[in-house]
């Protein structure tokens, strides 16, 4: 039955949606209802072309420039980004070739233009394709659809995002054989020799055709469910088991198509698709993937095929805080040294703050000790976690 008036109002104010909570048998508007109240972002693409002024002008960019990720050397085209009709839906097509050599390689992309994406819950409705659309088959070639953050300043910035909400490979890639899908959430990495720190989750197994994509971000954890099925809880990495994936900074929307090598290609050229039918993210709000479906749905049926109520919310802070994130990689329990017995000059030290950072060195006073942190650190507190060394009582 429809939520009263007085039950919509209390998740509103609760701020979170969770897959048993009341709102699970609500009506497609009253999903909108309350994922609006902290901000909503959906498209369905109906443009006409990249050129269109209403694709930039809602915040989208078509990729032109060259770089990673990719064969090195290839070329991202803006021009490989199209708005045709598939299956009866309008849809944004990535559209991405090969001929085997670096210069005959052309990737696509499409994204946001700017950082706006964190604690929520994501979702998006994609058409996965395990044969080119042309040429022969066989190529390394990753489907996608992420969010991601500012590039690495350092090995293991603590500041890095990303969560791969899907790299398909209907051919495999990375030492792997497909057709096998990749959910990934980030800490960071080590460039070279190659570290990374994430946690990741598969599924070996064929994903043609269309599936929709749901990933809740919220309270430390990242959840990623396919066609309604949990299929990833990451809150940690898979290298060290210490070290947080929870996005850390506000990231970018985005899909890609691109080849992560050539030594599947056989000849000729090979053209591959993606096609993506719509996207949708309720901001600092934990929808389940049915609640999320409905409130993109009422958004459609509403008539708009854009909305983007993400700096017009009245919710403005995120329902969980983001686990702590280290510098370096933290030891797995805490130090063993016992702590000074003389009296610690606290009189400089400023009392320890949940919301603040710190950083390696700094000092803070908390239940009466001094206390300096190891490394960068945020939300752990003082005697709980091996964040920080024990200087003594003041």
């Amino acid at each position: 039955m429809p939520l009263s008036r007085k039950a919509v109002l209390a998740v509103l104010a609760a701020g979170t949606l969770t897959a048993g909570g009341v709102l699970f048998a609500a009506t497609q508007s009253e999903a909108a209802t309350v994922a609006a109240s902290c901000g909503a972002f959906f498209d369905d693409f109906s443009y006409g072309s990249r050129t269109d002024a209403a694709f930039t002008g809602n915040g989208w960019v078509a990729r032109s420039e060259a770089g990673g990720p990719g064969v090195s050397g290839a070329t991202w085209s803006a021009d490989n980004i199209t708005f045709p009709t598939v299956d009866g839906q309008k849809v944004a097509q990535l559209t991405s070739s090969t001929d085997g050599s670096s210069g005959g390689t052309v990737q696509s992309e499409l994204r946001t233009a700017q950082l706006r994406f964190q604690d929520g819950t994501y979702a998006s409705r994609i058409k996965f394709q395990d044969t080119p659309a042309s040429g022969s088959d066989g190529d390394h070639i990753n489907e996608t659809y992420f969010v991601i953050g500012p590039p690495q300043r350092y090995n293991y910035d603590p500041q890095y995002s990303e969560l791969d909400f899907s790299e398909y490979l209907p051919n495999g890639g990375w030492g792997a054989t497909g057709p096998i899908d990749y959910e990934t959430s980030w800490n960071g990495y080590q460039e070279d020799p190659w570290d990374p720190r994430n946690a990741h989750s598969s599924q070996n197994q064929s994903l043609d055709g269309w599936h929709t994509l749901v990933s809740q971000v919220g309270g430390g954890h990242v959840k990623y469910y396919l066609d309604g099925t949990l299929v990833g809880d990451h809150t940690v990495d898979d290298q060290t088991h210490s070290l947080p994936v929870y996005p850390r900074v506000p990231m970018t929307l985005s899909y890609n198509l691109w080849f992560i090598d050539t030594a599947g290609h056989t000849s000729g050229t090979s053209t591959y698709k993606e096609s993506v039918d719509w996207t949708y993210y309720a901001k600092n709000t934990t929808l389940s993937p049915a609640q999320a479906v409905a409130a993109a749905t009422a958004v459609r049926s509403s008539g708009a095929s854009h909305q983007d109520t993400l700096d017009s919310s009245t919710c403005t802070t995120p329902p969980t805080t983001a686990p702590t994130t280290a510098l370096t990689t933290p030891p797995t329990t805490a130090p063993t040294t016992a702590p000074p017995t003389g009296p610690a000059n606290c009189s400089n030290a400023p009392a320890w703050s949940w919301s603040s950072v710190y950083t390696a060195g700094q000092t803070v006073t908390h239940n009466g000790h001094l206390w300096q942190a190891n490394w960068w650190t945020q939300g752990s507190e003082p005697g709980l976690t091996a964040q920080w060394k024990d200087l003594g009582p003041c």
